[in-house]
This record gives C-alpha cells, sequence and structure tokens, in this order.
C-alpha cells in the first residue's frame, strides 16, 4: 500500500480558480519553504567555508550546515509530507490555514534564530518546532487509531532529542562530537527514507508502468531495514571496525536486492520513477562507502554525503515533485525543468561522494560544482512549482 494517496486530476473546470492557496494543505508552505532554503542555504555554506560569510558566532560553520541540512531543510519537507499524508491515512484534517501558517512560522524563526539569535534562544526557538508538530501529527493519528503509522510521531520525538543533544554538545554541557550528533539525526533520517521508500516506490512503479514485473519479499525488506539501521548506529557509535564494517556491507548488499527488485531499469524513460529509484541506490552506496570507512581505508565524510546528497535528498526531490503535482489536481508527468532537476540533483551527489576520494587536492572546486548543481536543481523546483504551491488545486477541489 502506498504511504500517501496522489490524487488524480478529475473533471478540471473551465476556468482554472484564483486565488491564495499557500496554507491550504500541509505541504504546500512546506515545500516551498524547504527549497527555497536548500537553494540558498548550501551557498552560504560554501561562502563561509571560503571566509566570506561569518558562521554562527557561537557555532562552527560546519556544524551549522550538517545542522540545517538535516533540521532546516529535511526536517521541513518531513513535516509537510505527514501533515499532507496523515490526513489521507485518517481522513481526518491536519493543520491547515491559520495553524499551518503558525507551525511554517515557527520553523522559519528557528531558521532565523539559528544563525542569528544568542545561543539560549536560538536553540529554544530551534527546538520548538518538532515537538508541537509531533503533537498535531499525533492527535490525528490517534484520533484515527492509526497505529501502523505511529512510528512517525516516534521519529520526530527522537530527532527533537537528537537536536537538544546537538545543541548540549556544541556548548559543552555533554561529552558528544556534535558532528557526531549529526550523523546520527541524519541515520534517523535515513531510516524514515528507507522505511517509506519501500511503501512507495514499488507502488507508484507498478501504477505507473503497468504490467511491470517485480520482486519483493517481507523478510528481505525487513533485513535491509534491521541491518541498515544496526549499521548506522554503529557507525554513529564508532564501535568495532571489522564488526561495523561487515554489517554495513550486508546491508548494503540488502538495499541493493531490494532496490533491484523493484525493477529501477523499466522507469529509465519515467524520470517521475527513475529518480525515486536512483535515490533508494544511494543508500546502497552510501553504506557500501561505510564499511569502506569502518575499515580506516577512506574517511567517513563520502558516506554520511551518499546518504544526506544522494539518498536523502534526491527521494526528497522526487517526492516533493510527485505530491505537487498529485495534490493540485495535475497530471503526474515530470518536464524538462524536473529531469533536468533530477539529473542536476544525482550529478551534484556524485561529484561530492566521489570528488574528494579522487582528487584530494581540488576540494574547492569539488565544492563549487556539486554546490551549483544542488542549488541549480532546487531553483528549477522552484522556478516550476513556486506557483503550483500558492495557487488553489487547478480542478477546483480543496487542498
Amino acid at each position: 500500500m502506498a504511504l500517501i494517496r496522489l490524487d488524480e486530476p478529475t473533471v478540471r473546470p473551465k476556468t482554472p480558480p484564483k486565488g491564495f492557496a499557500l496554507f491550504a494543505l500541509g505541504f504546500r508552505p512546506f515545500y516551498l519553504l524547504a527549497a527555497l532554503f536548500a537553494t540558498l542555504a548550501v551557498p552560504i555554506w560554501l561562502a563561509q567555508f571560503h571566509g566570506l560569510l561569518p558562521a554562527p558566532p557561537w557555532m562552527p560553520g560546519l556544524f551549522w550546515h550538517a545542522h540545517e541540512m538535516v533540521f532546516g531543510f529535511a526536517v521541513a519537507v518531513i513535516v509537510g509530507f505527514l501533515f499532507t499524508a496523515a490526513q489521507n491515512w485518517t481522513s481526518l484534517p491536519t493543520p491547515k490555514d491559520a495553524p499551518l501558517a503558525a507551525f511554517a512560522a515557527l520553523w522559519l524563526v528557528g531558521r532565523i534564530g539559528i544563525y542569528a539569535a544568542p545561543p539560549l534562544l536560538a536553540a529554544i526557538l530551534d527546538l520548538a518546532f518538532l515537538p508541537v508538530s509531533a503533537i498535531a501529527l499525533g492527535r490525528v493519528l490517534w484520533r484515527a487509531k492509526s497505529q501502523r503509522n505511529y512510528f512517525t510521531v516516534a521519529l520526530l520525538l527522537a530527532l527533537t532529542a537528537t537536536n537538544g543533544l546537538f545543541h548540549a554538545s556544541v556548548h559543552g554541557l555533554v561529552a558528544a562530537d556534535p558532528l557526531s550528533v549529526m550523523h546520527g539525526a541524519l541515520a534517523l533520517v535515513v531510516m524514515l527514507v528507507t522505511i517509506i521508500a519501500g511503501r512507495i516506490v514499488p507502488s507508484f512503479t507498478a501504477n505507473a508502468l503497468k504490467g511491470v514485473k517485480q520482486f519483493q519479499n517481507d523478510q528481505i525488506n525487513a533485513c535491509a531495514i534491521g541491518f541498515t539501521g544496526c549499521a548506522l548506529a554503529l557507525s554513529v557509535g564508532s564501535a568495532n571496525s571489522v564488526l561495523a564494517a561487515i554489517v554495513a556491507l550486508i546491508a548494503a548488499t540488502l538495499q541493493a536486492v531490494r532496490t533491484w527488485g523493484w525493477n529501477p531499469w523499466a522507469t529509465r524513460k519515467t524520470p517521475l520513477l527513475w529518480v525515486l529509484h536512483l535515490g533508494h541506490l544511494w543508500l546502497s552506496v552510501g553504506l557500501a562507502l561505510l564499511a569502506v570507512a569502518a575499515l580506516g581505508w577512506i574517511p567517513q565524510s563520502p558516506a554520511w554525503h551518499a546518504f544526506g546528497f544522494g539518498a536523502m535528498s534526491a527521494l526528497i526531490l522526487g517526492m516533493i515533485t510527485r505530491t505537487a503535482l498529485g495534490h493540485t489536481g495535475r497530471l503526474l508527468l515530470a518536464g524538462r525543468s524536473e529531469t533536468a532537476a533530477y539529473a542536476l540533483l544525482h550529478a551534484g551527489a556524485l561529484v561530492r561522494v566521489v570528488g574528494p576520494l579522487i582528487l584530494p587536492g581540488a576540494m574547492g572546486a569539488v565544492l563549487g560544482i556539486a554546490m551549483l548543481c544542488w542549488s541549480g536543481a532546487f531553483a528549477l523546483y522552484l522556478f516550476r512549482y513556486a506557483p503550483i504551491l500558492i495557487n488553489p488545486r487547478v480542478d477546483g477541489r480543496p487542498g
């Protein structure tokens, strides 16, 4: 069963409806804000890296970059997605209109605060968003007794705790490496990504490509998810190197088998599908790199960028395209701008992951090219989808 139902367009009115619909449903403001933030945040980090812009006065630029990719960009998409999905799961309303605008404002204040506010105020503003989102989501799921999806609330609360640990570690209140804490936060997002992908990617593929042959096995799926979680936990916890390498390699193999079973080759002419398949394949790449890094042969950074730049961001870009089209009454078709955005993002991920391994002395160029690909991908999304997210559905239906 798909995790989120995409409404197919029905009969469209002769005159498309007009008005302001940015706060009509959860995905709208958060997809727009996340894409805008993604477009700007990496250039800001690169300017910090080259000394052209100051980092937050209480946080090194690298920590700000790692934090904001998860707790700024990814969290915005996750909450927007879950607010939209929960309404479909339960047939109960999720925040919209003024309450939804307040949630979006709280996220935005957190982004400003983390860069410009004093440390304590910045932490309070940043930490507030996830728990209140978890409460709003949990109330809907609890009323509907949607037990299958309770894990999403647990994930938001786990991210809240990890974010709190990050702030405490930055200020020396706990003996933890802030970057390792951020790896833990990214690991939580990766686990959400692989669970959700297992539900939606094969389902979307089967629905779009009638008669496509796929292989699904519940035991393989469960083992792939379980070994992935263990591999990420061992890496974040700096466990025994040989054990960590073995578990990561098993997880990489299982995830590759899982992805191949969804028949990615059949999607090669359908960008709205291949972006998701290729995004999930980055999990196998990241796990394989994690295994090599555990043995001390390469740094861990390429593995974590395979997870963040590759898997997480590619699946996010594919999903914020698909859900924006489906939930505004449009055909589920990716045009040239979407295809270019997908290609740019995957190319940037390849440069960011492989570049430092083969050209360690050219980090400036590698980061610059990767940044142009990343920001270009999300700028294309903004150009195409900002009007879609702001205006009402083309079929006149609510949402």
